[in-house]
């Protein structure tokens, strides 16, 4: 991208505050350095620094949500070391592990402590509306308003999830991918064509046509027991039949009705059923949320779906499976013609009471630019994509680093809400009692009831009962 059709930002332009948004230098700056993005950090624009100047010998903590890749989190080090160091701050970075269930208990305990750190990455469907219903973030709309002038519209869903009340509560960071995934070669095998979309039973199908035990061939590769995984492929799987945990407001549980029950004996036939017992992967009752990629990896699963981690870590390894992928967005249901896939992103938030709420706003700036996005992308393709209109069409690796990457850009851009023939409209609202129900591993609870022998209504019926205490404990009185 050239300087001249992109000029750089006035240093007062940022709602006349002096504090400078990422502009064409951290854009240009990206060219030469992309090959070696961990060694080679693209310089932090004059404009952040200048705006920083103030805060010369401060510091600030972060906590950022641990990526699968290992590689990446150290890019991501990488990229905010740099910041600190061309600023002169200190910025201490720890990991945290979103799936640990108890994760914002643990964070909202700091923020009303006065011991939070000033600035966090987490996933915006998953966590945002509970942090903010907490009242433990700061409005960020001045940020957000400042990078829409700078790179063009964020992501569709971020719309929906870091925004209360026409106001801005988390800052859109990086897209997520997430997708299914096929071995085509076994397909092939079998002389099956890959399609783009798949209704759930056609998928069940050609898993258990695909599998074959004595070849360690295993076509199932999704659990049910506790996980992020688990839990996203049972909402997902219950959305496409027309069933929800609440209400396209988010504020009301909807979730035992006849076709939550359809969608739940559909999913539970697969792990009781003698018939796909050869799908089933051995010990997959009792997978954590990593397992589906470690044996993804280890290639043993015809099918898994996920956020792009398996992908990108199969790609970055040179792992021979990473050539036999076929992917695809999402399975249909009886209630859809087309796949709620609506991806996620992660947001930065400031937390109530941040000791340096100024320094933390200009690092989330640094962090969403191309040049230190493209660090961690590449560690992590299709897991890490731009979150902004125009920071995809800043470096040619997210527009054409890999086949995947222009179906992850289309989902981007989706024109939401996506409807089922029932009205249902996704996304639903931001809910913080619907992402309690998601932390809280309700329906990965629900569906272990009925593996283990529990009829589906019933187990509907119980999970409902609890999604309802959960609602009331969020301040959405049922």
């Amino acid at each position: 991208m050239s300087m001249e059709n992109n000029p750089v930002w006035s240093r007062r332009g940022f709602l006349g505050m002096g504090v400078g948004v990422l502009g064409a230098a951290g854009l240009a700056a990206c060219g030469g350095n992309s090959e070696s993005p961990t060694r080679v950090q693209a310089e932090v624009p004059q404009e952040l620094v200048d705006a920083a100047a103030a805060m010369k010998g401060s510091a600030m903590g972060m906590l950022s949500q641990k990526l699968y890749s290992t590689a990446a989190n150290e890019a991501l080090d990488s990229s905010i070391k740099k910041f600190a160091d061309t600023t002169g701050t200190k910025i201490e970075n720890s990991l945290v592990q979103a799936d640990a269930g108890d994760v914002v208990a643990k964070i909202d305990a700091e923020v009303k402590g006065g011991v939070a750190r000033d600035l966090a990455f987490m996933t915006d469907s998953r966590f945002v509306a509970q942090f903010q219903a907490l009242g433990d973030l700061e409005d960020v709309t001045d940020v957000v308003t400042a990078l829409t002038a700078r790179y063009g519209e964020p992501c569709a869903e971020a719309k929906n999830f870091c925004v209360f009340d026409g106001r801005w509560f988390a800052i859109p960071y990086h897209f997520i991918g997430i997708g299914s995934f096929l071995r085509k070669d076994w397909m092939q095998d079998k002389g099956i064509s890959p399609k783009d979309i798949y209704s759930w039973e056609e998928l069940r199908d050609l898993c258990l046509e695909i599998s074959d035990p004595t070849k360690r061939r295993f076509g199932w590769g999704m659990t049910v027991n506790r996980s992020g995984d688990g839990n996203g492929m049972i909402e997902a799987l219950i959305n496409a039949y027309g069933g929800s945990i609440a209400a396209n407001d988010g504020r009301k549980v909807t979730f035992d009705s006849p076709e939550t029950v359809q969608a739940v004996t559909f999913l539970g036939d697969i792990y009781t059923n003698p018939k796909y017992k050869p799908m089933l992967p051995p010990g997959i009752a009792s997978w954590t949320d990593t397992s589906n990629n470690e044996n993804w990896l280890a290639g043993i699963l015809g099918y898994t779906r996920n956020q792009f981690s398996v992908y990108a870590d199969s790609r970055t390894k040179k792992n021979p499976v990473h050539a036999n992928t076929h992917v695809f967005s999402d399975c249909i249901g009886p209630a859809t013609d087309n796949p709620l896939l609506l991806g996620q992103s992660q947001g930065f938030v400031v937390f109530k009471g941040a000791k340096n709420p100024a320094l933390a706003k200009l690092l989330a700036q640094y962090l969403v630019s191309a040049p230190a996005l493209l660090g961690v992308a590449k560690e992590a393709p299709g897991l890490v994509m731009p979150a902004w209109e125009k920071v995809w069409d800043a470096d040619p690796f997210f527009t054409s680093g890999d086949p995947a990457f222009p179906m992850l850009r289309k989902i981007t851009e989706l024109k939401l809400p996506l409807n089922t023939k029932n009205g249902l409209a996704f996304p639903q609202k931001a809910s913080a009692g619907q992402q309690a129900v998601g932390s809280a591993y309700v329906l990965t609870d629900m569906m272990q009831q009925v593996v283990q022998g529990t009829a589906p209504a019933q187990a509907v019926t119980a999970a409902h009962a609890k999604m309802v205490q959960i609602f009331n404990q969020q301040g959405l009185r049922q």
